[in-house]
Parts: C-alpha cells; sequence; structure tokens
C-alpha cells in the first residue's frame, strides 16, 4: 500500500514514520525544501522522543521517503493524507484552511486511478465536503473518496499513542474508502484497538469536542485552586477525591498555568467559531477560554507578589519555557504570557528549557537571557520560578541551589514540590492551590 502523507510538520512527520512502521510505504511531502533536505540528511526538525529512530529505521528499510515533488508520489498512491497546518485566522480565531485546501487543489490535479483523500489535520465541520468539491472542481474526471482521520497524538507520547491508541476515528461515506483505511490500520487489530467509523461531520467535531472537554477540565481545576487557596483547601487532595470517581477521572485535573501547546488553544478558539457560525451557543467553551487566560494572568501576579509585589530590578530564573515537557514546542506556552509583562515591569529574567531554547529566543523579549545548565538560573536570583515540569526539575539538589540564590524564593507553578521540603531547605515557597 502507498501512503503520501502531505505535510512533514509534527502530525505529518510522525504519522507517516508510524504508517511506514505498519508496513505501508510512505512518501512525506512537503514543500519546504530545507526541511525535505534535513529529513533525507536524517535531521529531524521538531523533537518528539523516540522519533530519530522510528524515521531512520524505515528510510532505511526503504518504506519511507521524503520528497518535494507532489506529482510524483500522488500519482501511484492509494491513500494521500493531508496533514498540513491550520493555524488560528487572525481576527477571528477560526482555523485557517488555506494550506489544507492548496493541498486539495495540488493533489487533485495529480491522481491516477482510484485514490482516497484523507483529512488528518484539525479541521472544521465541512471541511472534507470542501475539499472533495475542489478535488472534483479541479480533476472532474477523479475517481476517489473523502475521508476524516483526525490524529489524537499528546506531544511528548505521540508514538505511543499511535501505536496504542485510545480509538481510531475515521469519518467516511464509501465502503471502498473504509476497506482501504481499514487495510492501513489492520495492525492496530492485534492490540485490538476500538476503531470508529462514522460520517464526515462526526469525525470532525469528534477532535474538537474531545480537546474542548479535556481544556475544560483544566480550566475547572485551575479555578478551584484559586477557591483552595481562598478558603484553605489543598487542590491536590481536591483533585484525588474528584478524580477516585469513574465518572470524572483523575486525568487533567492538574493545577497549573493554564494549558497551551499546539491544539487547546487553537481547536477550543475554533470550536466556539464553528458554533457561532450555526447559531448555537458555546459558552462553556467561551468560559474555558476565559479562565485559562485569566489563570495565565494571575501566575504573573503570584511571581510579582513574592518578589514582594515589585519585579523592577529582580533577577527571576526560570526553569522551563515549553507547554510541556518531552517536546520542544513553545505555542501558546503559558511563558509567553506570564514572562513578557514581568520584563516590561523591570524584571530581569534568565531562563534553561532541555528543548527550547533556541526557539524561545524568537518568541521571548530580547532582554531575557538563557542558560546552559538549570542550575544556572539560581544564581544570583531573587526567585526562580518552575514554569515546566521536565524530570531533569524533579529531582534538583535543593542546597545546591539554595546556595546560589540571592533571595531563596522558589515560584512552583505546577506543583512539583511540597512545601515541607522546600522550607526545610530555607526556601519560602509559593506553588498553585495549596
Amino acid at each position: 500500500m502507498h501512503v503520501v502523507m502531505i505535510g512533514s510538520g509534527y502530525v505529518g512527520l510522525v504519522s507517516g514514520a508510524c504508517f511506514a512502521e505498519f508496513g505501508a510505504n510512505v512518501t512525506c511531502v512537503d514543500v519546504d525544501e530545507a526541511k525535505v533536505a534535513r529529513l533525507r540528511a536524517g535531521e529531524i526538525p521538531i523533537y518528539e522522543p523516540g522519533l530519530e529512530d522510528l524515521v531512520a529505521g524505515n528510510v532505511r528499510e526503504g518504506r519511507l521517503s521524503f520528497t518535494t515533488d507532489l506529482g510524483a508520489a500522488a500519482g501511484s498512491a492509494d491513500l494521500v493524507f493531508i496533514a498540513v497546518g491550520t493555524p488560528s485566522r487572525r481576527g477571528d480565531g477560526y482555523a485557517d484552511l488555506s494550506y489544507v485546501y492548496e493541498a486539495a487543489r495540488q493533489v487533485a490535479a495529480h491522481l491516477r486511478g482510484y485514490t482516497v483523500i484523507v483529512d488528518k489535520s484539525t479541521v472544521p465541520v465541512g471541511t472534507a465536503r470542501n475539499v472533495a468539491r475542489l478535488i472534483a472542481e479541479t480533476n472532474p474526471e477523479a475517481d476517489f473518496d473523502v475521508a476524516s482521520n483526525p490524529e489524537f497524538l499528546r506531544e511528548g507520547a505521540a508514538i505511543s499513542d499511535f501505536m496504542r491508541p485510545d480509538r481510531v476515528v475515521i469519518g467516511l461515506e464509501s465502503a471502498r474508502a473504509e476497506k482501504l483505511l481499514r487495510e492501513l490500520y489492520r495492525p492496530l487489530n492485534l492490540i485490538e484497538a476500538p476503531i470508529l467509523v462514522t460520517g464526515l461531520e462526526s469525525a470532525e467535531l469528534i477532535k474538537y469536542a474531545s480537546n474542548a472537554f479535556l481544556a475544560t477540565k483544566i480550566s475547572f481545576i485551575n479555578e478551584m485552586s484559586m477557591l483552595c487557596e481562598a478558603v484553605g483547601a489543598d487542590v491536590h487532595a481536591v483533585a484525588k477525591g474528584m478524580g477516585m470517581d469513574k465518572r470524572i477521572g483523575s486525568k487533567f485535573l492538574h493545577p497549573g498555568p493554564g494549558y497551551g501547546g499546539s491544539c487547546f488553544p487553537k481547536d477550543t478558539q475554533a470550536l466556539v467559531r464553528i458554533a457561532q457560525e450555526h447559531g448555537v451557543g458555546s459558552r462553556i467553551v467561551e468560559s474555558v477560554i476565559e479562565v485559562n487566560a485569566a489563570q495565565k494572568a494571575r501566575m504573573t501576579k503570584k511571581i510579582r507578589e513574592a518578589l514582594g509585589g515589585s519585579e523592577a530590578g529582580k533577577l527571576v530564573g526560570v526553569l522551563g519555557l515549553t507547554f510541556k515537557p518531552e517536546t520542544d514546542d513553545m505555542r501558546d506556552a503559558p511563558a509567553l504570557s506570564i514572562l513578557p509583562p514581568l520584563v516590561e515591569k523591570g524584571a530581569l529574567v534568565q531562563a534553561h528549557d532541555p528543548q527550547a531554547i533556541a526557539e524561545a529566543r524568537t518568541l521571548l523579549p530580547p532582554a531575557v537571557t538563557y542558560c546552559d545548565d538549570a542550575y544556572a538560573v539560581f544564581r544570583g536570583a531573587d526567585a526562580v520560578v518552575l514554569m515546566t515540569e521536565w524530570n531533569a526539575y524533579r529531582g534538583l539538589d535543593l542546597m545546591r541551589a539554595r546556595a546560589l540564590m540571592r533571595t531563596p524564593v522558589f515560584v512552583d507553578l505546577r506543583n512539583v514540590y511540597e512545601r515541607e521540603l522546600m522550607e526545610s531547605h530555607g526556601f519560602r515557597y509559593y506553588c498553585v492551590g495549596r
């Protein structure tokens, strides 16, 4: 089976490599010549644990290749996946589908024989039908079907999620398309992974609804963390008690500085816009977005208060910049909202991250300095903020860290440490919801 993956970004590269591991012959197509050259040379443009070895192994076996020539790849394809970016459109928060539709137009001209075109990108309801319309208009002789196969990959655990998924969602209206997609996913039958086949609109909405619900859990527990601080409760005890109820579950009930990344901010905004376009209320999701923005602003205030009410002239060390550990992704990371206001009001920020320093230099204020070692952020600091819970920060030598600081203030936005431990090492300790 020949699979073409249009787009070699996070979703396209991970999905392409995993399909190759399943035994398909996969060609990843990208318009970025420099990216394709790097991939051919064995350089992975994103950080995802295990991806480099997976790509290298399948390239070596001849099942995975990279090209900029869509025509040569698509002509012999059984399935063409569209895995291009769908960023939030400036002005209204709607998903920008220009890359999706351009990919559809380009592939249409090269179709030879029956082909299934599959939307892998996260796209609003109705996109699959628009893709079908564009292909038919561009190439009236094309023999094709369109399907929706949204991804549910967590950054940092994407390969595991693909190989051992909670579910595979496939939206389609054709028995021929279903046969091909079931054959592609057949290796998952060995682990009895659930495959849900449904209509196009339902598949498209499942992805948005899933991410919005998970974002709701995060915003809910963050709102509870504020209440816990006000009444003297422990948000971890509250979350544990809630999570013991199997109807609720414990996942995503972790207080912190708010959600970020490539999915939740973009998908919640897009879902609100979809609802508005169809005249349907979406007050819960709108509130989730508002609570998340407020939580990030509240973290800036918490750091300011830990510094005595003013950050002007204070040296602030920061541990972690990505929106979560095990990724180099800084899209909508809390650090991008929390740190600039501190810098604007005179804070001197020195930061460390295991993977994201190069990206951070392009996104954070130029005044931020970067450290090659985690302990360097403590040197001379008036406060250190734990922003992202990388494993490297979970077992710090607290005596060494304390000795490096000018003022022993530790602001733990991920609640990694216990108050008793930190205070026993001489820190003034601030956390979330405890």
